[in-house]
């Protein structure tokens, strides 16, 4: 199948249109996608520049992607020609190991295929991702979409939401949890929206005073600037369950001892060592965990799309025409989005130069 996206060619990162091909001709279990929508998720951009050093160019990124079956495959029977459907970070695993047997695909023992970057199963390049017009997709990687999700708005629910809500549930977060949330960009006012639809009392940890209105708005009950020295000595002991989303290197030290005795600190921002070694004290005298999560399996991601459309548990979104993407690229460098953004795939034609 012919089409077109927008590809990085190299470590600038910028994004240009690209005509390549997605599998010549349909594998038995494969759904062919029409692509609607794509969220663009910070991973994007680091990827378009290499910065975790991994990159092979032309690479078209793109994780979050809702939209249409226009084919299927003679064996692929879980979604219908017209169904609108979604796809989110990983197209492929294993299938047979311990892991994906628990549904946990994205600890495959073999590796996930992600939606971009990653071998193609049948060793023909690389997967190309959803900044693009079409998708090919085996069944098993295609996600139902609820009618009533928005699906302008859903598309950051393929990453943003179901990073967030996957440790939330790990944790047993439900109505009287106690959850801090660390950062409120892409992922962090996910944690938010899904954390008090669980019927947590939220509370949003922020450097920046101003975000003070933002977290009320998307529904935290308190706001906790974590600057101010006093206010943190007080919150000691205040949290079942930390939610950290902060994407870059920091010290992550002064909210450990905001745990209760047996909490834990989710990191699902940062990849990489923090900017502090760990003082363990705390951590020992309270029994108190760091752990890390990555999105969720297949069946866990198909919950959360449900549990949204449950709980009306939408993004918020900046549509934007897919010539935006480099001016959104450097917006989302400085944090100049509230709260991800979406491309509008209608904006790209087949005859793009």
């Amino acid at each position: 199948m012919k089409t077109i996206g927008y590809a990085a060619h190299d470590t600038s990162g910028t994004l240009s249109p690209f005509h390549f091909d997605r599998r010549a001709e349909l594998a038995a279990n494969d759904v062919a996608i029409e692509i609607l929508y794509c969220g663009i998720c910070h991973s994007d951009l680091h990827w378009a520049r290499d910065d975790w050093g991994m990159t092979q160019y032309p690479v078209v990124p793109g994780h979050e992607i809702v939209g249409r079956v226009i084919a299927t495959g003679s064996a692929a029977s879980k979604h219908k020609t017209g169904e609108i459907v979604a796809v989110g970070c990983m197209v492929d695993s294993c299938q047979k190991c311990d892991q994906c047997d628990a549904g946990e695909e994205q600890f495959c023992r073999e590796g996930m295929t992600t939606t971009y970057g990653s071998p193609n199963s049948d060793g023909d390049g690389v997967t190309q991702g959803g900044y693009s017009k079409h998708i090919v997709v085996r069944e098993e990687f295609v996600l139902s979409v609820p009618s009533s999700l928005d699906t302008a708005a859903a598309a950051p629910l393929l990453c943003a939401g179901i990073t967030t809500y996957s440790p939330l549930k790990a944790c047993g977060v439900a109505e009287g949890s106690r959850v801090g949330v660390v950062g409120l960009g892409g992922l962090g006012h996910m944690a938010v929206k899904l954390a008090a639809a669980m019927g947590a009392h939220v509370t949003v940890l922020s450097r920046s005073p101003d975000k003070a209105q933002d977290a009320t708005d998307l529904g935290a009950d308190a706001f906790l600037l974590s600057i101010d020295e006093e206010a943190m000595e007080k919150a000691a002991g205040s949290f079942d369950v930390i939610i950290n989303t902060v994407p870059v290197a920091h010290d992550v030290n002064p909210y450990i001892p905001l745990l209760e005795v047996g909490g834990e600190i989710v990191i699902v921002g940062q990849v990489g060592p923090f900017a502090e070694p760990i003082n363990t004290v705390p951590m020992l005298f309270g029994r108190k965990t760091i752990s890390g999560s990555l999105i969720g399996g297949i069946a866990e991601t198909q919950e959360m799309l449900d549990f949204c459309a449950e709980k009306n548990v939408l993004p918020e979104v900046e549509m934007i025409r897919m010539d935006e993407v480099n001016s959104a690229f450097e917006r989302l460098e400085k944090s100049d989005v509230r709260y991800r953004f979406v491309i509008d795939m209608a904006s790209l034609s087949m005859a793009d130069a």
